[in-house]
């Protein structure tokens, strides 16, 4: 009887997340649909950052291996601290300039290893991997947790480095020629660490390293991969984009996976997803408005206070998610008030996302409009009131507001801007009411679009697919 043959062992790929909830989620859920195409991976990560692996660790035990190094000492963090969940947006240059010191280590493993690597896709915040991969004779692919438009910002920026004139204020336009529509955004909108660089915000050697992370993303890679799709963002990925090197971009989202049932992606949350789940069952469909700024937006007791007393004049239900970073900036004697009235819940740190936007009482979501959320409300059908405040958030409001239609402005201020709470609790209320029916309409059409675009015939499938194949043809 003749032997089967042995299968043969699929390319091996380096993946190299960065330390930030919203930014290696997003790429571990990318790394579990390339495991399952039979891509053979080694995730990079950290000690203490390990955690994040263990869903990919468990459903792809025989493709996925970790490979974990000392996160490097750093003087301006302190020991112990190896990811930016909880910190404030102004850490994030100084993890990318720390992290950036796996190289070494890395670039020795690879070397190592009897199998070589034919592809290292690492997040953009990781931009010395470009020609890490180069050194190793492997293809360069850019891992964007942002949208295209998110992503192509920061990288005309840097690659431009636009300056506000002397003696012009936040409302100074800034224009972005190379992107389709030539968009202009206000100073206040540009992101806070591009602002930091140019005011010499941090020390010259994070700040030189910054920057040129942006410009190896640019010139070292071979492709970009974009947690997007084209019913998002279509009119950015029908051609090359000078602002994204000209590079081929893989359109490969939603890339979350659509049920968390024990809400544990990302870490341990703060409340069981079937507790929230009964809590939400009390309620028809729609009214409850989901309100969560992500793990890294910190609130001044000034916005808190208005939000609180703006979902109090609304009377509309509500579950707010409150990160570690913000736990005591709840008014006193809000959370108490809200659970006597029956129509308000308080979650203090990790929620389970994903799986409370799919709660047929959830109707809105009040974001400050990360990608992650973006997808996991677009995926949901939620519509958003969009409340961005630095980053890629501005560009993201304007995409769901204006272009696709699936959020209203809850907040245009920014980081740190107080709204109105009377104004606050008239847009909440009118979303709530019939004058949200046509965003709320039109949030169930791009879900079911988002939905196609992941099966087989869909774009986001076609695209990974491609990818796949592309990624083969280097073994």
């Amino acid at each position: 009887m003749e032997t089967a043959a042995a299968p043969t062992p699929g390319p091996h790929v380096l993946v190299i997340p960065f330390t930030a909830q919203g930014h290696a989620l997003p790429l571990l859920d990318f790394a579990a649909l390339l495991a399952a195409r039979g891509l053979r991976l080694t995730v990079a990560t950290t000690p203490a950052n390990l955690p994040l692996l263990s869903p990919l660790l468990a459903t792809q035990p025989a493709a996925v291996r970790p490979l974990t190094i000392p996160f490097p000492s750093h003087p301006s963090l302190p020991p112990g601290l190896e990811n930016t969940k909880g910190c404030a947006p102004e850490s994030f240059p100084v993890f990318i300039h720390a992290i950036a010191s796996l190289r070494e280590p890395i670039l020795a493993w690879a070397r190592s290893q009897p199998d070589p690597v034919v592809a290292v896709i690492a997040d953009f915040f990781c931009g010395w991997a470009q020609p890490l991969a180069r050194e190793l004779g492997a293809a360069g692919i850019v891992f964007t947790p942002s949208g295209v438009l998110g992503t192509a910002f920061p990288h005309s920026l840097f690659r431009r480095l636009v300056k506000r004139p002397a003696g012009c204020g936040d409302e100074f336009g800034v224009t972005f020629p190379a992107i389709p529509g030539q968009p202009t955004y206000q100073w206040r909108e540009i992101s806070m660490m591009y602002k930091w660089f140019l005011e010499s915000g941090f020390e010259e050697k994070v700040r030189e390293l910054v920057r040129q992370n942006f410009l190896w993303n640019l010139q070292e890679s071979w492709a970009f991969v974009s947690n997007t799709l084209r019913a998002l963002e279509g009119r950015y990925l029908d051609a090359p984009l000078e602002d994204m090197g000209f590079k081929r971009i893989w359109a490969v989202g939603p890339v979350a996976p659509e049920t968390d049932p024990a809400g544990t992606r990302g870490g341990e949350a703060a409340v069981a997803a079937a507790n929230l789940s009964a809590w939400l069952d009390a309620f028809p469909e729609g009214p409850v408005v989901y309100v969560c700024f992500g793990s890294q937006a910190v609130l001044t007791p000034a916005v808190a206070a208005a939000l609180a007393e703006a979902l109090e004049r609304s009377a509309v239900p509500f579950v707010w998610v409150v990160n570690a970073g913000n736990s005591g900036v709840v008014p006193e004697g809000f959370e108490a008030r809200a659970a006597a009235a029956g129509r308000g819940l308080v979650v203090r740190g990790w929620a389970p996302q994903v799986a409370t936007l799919r709660h047929a009482a959830v109707g809105w979501f009040m974001t400050h409009c990360g990608w992650n959320s973006v997808l996991e409300a677009a995926a949901a059908g939620v519509p958003m009131l969009a409340w961005p405040m630095t980053a890629d958030q501005f560009a993201n409001a304007r995409l769901l507001v204006d272009e696709v239609r699936i959020a209203v402005r809850a907040c245009a201020g920014g980081f740190g801007v107080a709204p109105d709470p009377g104004e606050l609790a008239a847009v909440l209320a009118d979303a709530v009411g019939e004058k949200g029916r046509h965003v709320r309409a039109r949030a169930k059409e791009l879900a079911a679009e988002a939905a196609r675009a992941v099966k087989e015939g869909g774009s986001s499938y076609a695209d990974l697919e491609g990818l796949v194949q592309e990624i083969r043809k280097l073994s």
